[in-house]
């Protein structure tokens, strides 16, 4: 199953509570850190990036409309954050997600709160600003990120059923 969410206002963001030993960094298009981050956070819920070719994995690093984080705790890194602009105004969190050892350490609401500010703040080609910010997660992933993101304010606006949910990454 794939459930997909959204924010349709800045408002409506309902920030976890900071932790200072979470950083967030943005990195440059190009970064080795994108890919060996994502394959980390995605491995033990089978993303189709897993399987990427190297042609596939450059043809997305080199995508103007994608933009990276790491986000490190007490210097490690901890995660990844991807977010990808539809033009006119929308954003979608294309990947987020902590590695395993940082999974259960209590920090995902914050690096989620910084991603999403991340994703509001986009600058967009439009000069518009964002109007909707969206995600989705699938049942293979972390049983806690559909949850986490219901705390921060996402609320679903649809559902779907599908054989393999990892053809939806």
């Amino acid at each position: 199953m794939i459930t997909y969410v959204e924010m349709t206002s800045r408002c409506q963001l309902r920030p976890a509570p900071v932790n200072p030993l979470v950083a967030f960094e943005l990195l440059q298009p190009g970064s080795p850190l994108v890919r060996s981050a994502t394959l980390r956070v995605g491995s033990p819920h089978r993303w189709p990036s897993l399987t990427w070719s190297d042609g596939q994995w450059a043809a997305r690093l080199a995508d103007p409309w994608r933009h990276w984080w790491i986000i490190r705790w007490d210097g490690e890194v901890a995660g990844i954050a991807e977010v990808r602009v539809h033009v006119p105004d929308e954003v979608e969190i294309a990947t987020f997600g902590l590695v395993p050892e940082f999974v259960g350490s209590g920090f995902g609401g914050y690096a989620l709160t910084l991603t999403t500010e991340a994703a509001w703040s986009i600058p967009l080609p439009s000069q518009r600003g964002v109007r909707r910010v969206w995600l989705h997660t699938s049942t293979l992933d972390h049983p806690h990120a559909l949850p986490n993101y219901l705390r921060r304010g996402f609320r679903p606006f649809h559902v779907e059923v599908r054989e393999d949910p990892t053809d939806a990454r």
